[in-house]
């Protein structure tokens, strides 16, 4: 018998979807779930960008240039220059999602063996796309203690090596919600010239800031325009998941130039998503301010709620909308498919990422969780009491 790749066995399981038998199973029974596990948005996709699909007639529906419609990548290029970002088209490749700009990043900077600096707990596919394209990830560890906050630099300087290529951010982060501030990104900044690496920063939540705070992007870096690749995506931006449409920007040309020669192979990204796209460039700020109001508000009263569940700690997001917390509880995944598995409470649990799978670091994350807060105020208190309840019966 045939067997599969050593890649394919080291590839780790999605701890967002990896519970998904266990939802479905428990579905049938008749339980409702609280899906607290995977950043789906419930804020409504702007209708201008679905009408702009529905809308569209052709009579062929045909590949799309390999670096995305020209007319996509030339409005991009002008929203991004409203933020001060100083970009040309030739500066951007549309991919598919901002997981295959990752890819495509990751494959046009490392080579088989490669390693890559990343601050953690960090968006679970990170471990998997390294583990894709042959990098070893050298992860840094942040503590819920002080709220995830970046160790001071001399940390991730202990970790360079003659292998290392780059130091990777989400920026807000996922899972944490951690915001980088200015100071922060002219420490990286300074990093990454001395020892001439690249910073590549996901800044796919960008929009979603919090408490005054501002985000400081990578392409506004002062010196690092031959270092910064910049990954984006409009999946949580305006709600369109399932468009999975993103880009990878850099000033640097030969970045650019491998990533072209990838995105060639895969011939192009989807046609209908880029419509759709396009269009959404055109939602107006107010939409972002009532979402940006609605994701406070859950942040708020889940921070509070989860606060008042004795055994739980839990960080305080400054964007994105996740946060990590930390239970009572020996081993996350252990719980998590309990709650599916064993438990409801008047017919309904929840669903919830075990975080040990946002870590590099063994043994890291086996007592906390990743809670997305995507539900509307009532399901999340409803969600919260679920837990409490899940608590007290796990450790009975």
């Amino acid at each position: 018998m045939p067997h599969i790749s050593e890649k394919g066995r080291q590839m780790p399981s999605s701890p967002v979807r990896k519970l998904v038998p266990y939802a479905e199973a428990a579905k049938d029974r008749g339980i409702n779930i609280y899906q607290l596990n995977i950043g789906q948005p419930d804020i409504k996709t702007p209708t201008h960008a679905l009408e702009a699909v529905k809308n569209t007639t052709m009579d062929v529906l045909e590949y799309s240039h390999s670096a995305g419609n020209q007319s996509y990548r030339e409005k991009l290029i002008m929203h991004y220059n409203k933020i001060d970002m100083d970009l040309s088209i030739d500066d951007i490749i549309v991919s598919t999602g901002g997981s295959e700009a990752l890819m495509f990043a990751m494959g046009s900077i490392c080579d088989y063996g490669d390693e890559v600096i990343i601050p953690e707990p960090f968006y679970a596919n990170y471990n998997g796309f390294a583990t894709a394209s042959g990098v070893t990830v050298k992860p840094i560890t942040t503590t819920i203690e002080n709220n995830f906050a970046l160790p001071p630099v001399s940390e991730f300087e202990k970790l360079i090596t003659d292998k290392t290529k780059a130091i990777l951010i989400c920026n807000p982060g996922n899972p944490t919600g951690y915001l980088y501030t200015q100071e922060e990104m002219d420490q990286l900044t300074a990093l990454v010239i001395k020892h001439d690496l690249f910073l590549v920063a996901d800044e796919v939540y960008r929009e979603f800031a919090y408490d005054g705070r501002e985000h400081f992007s990578v392409m506004n870096q002062a010196g690092l325009e031959q270092h910064a690749i910049m990954i984006d995506s409009v999946s949580k931006r305006y709600s369109m998941c399932g468009a999975r449409i993103g880009c990878v920007v850099s000033k640097n040309k030969e970045v650019i130039a491998a990533a072209m020669k990838f995105a060639q192979a895969r011939l192009s990204p989807p046609t209908f998503a880029q419509i759709a796209a396009e269009a959404a460039l055109d939602t107006p700020q107010e939409y972002f301010d009532e979402v940006i109001e609605e994701y406070i508000a859950r942040r708020d009263l889940l921070i509070s709620s989860l606060k008042s569940i004795e055994g739980v700690k839990v960080a305080n997001p400054g964007g994105a909308f996740y946060c990590v917390a930390e239970l009572p509880v020996e081993n996350s995944d252990d719980f998590a498919q309990w709650l599916l598995e064993s438990f409801e409470y008047e017919g309904e649990t929840i669903m919830v990422a075990p975080a040990a799978g946002f870590y590099s670091s063994p043994g890291m994350g086996n007592n906390q969780i990743r809670i997305a807060y995507v539900l509307e105020k009532e399901s999340l208190k409803r969600a919260v009491v679920i837990l409490e309840k899940a608590l007290k019966a796990y450790n009975a």
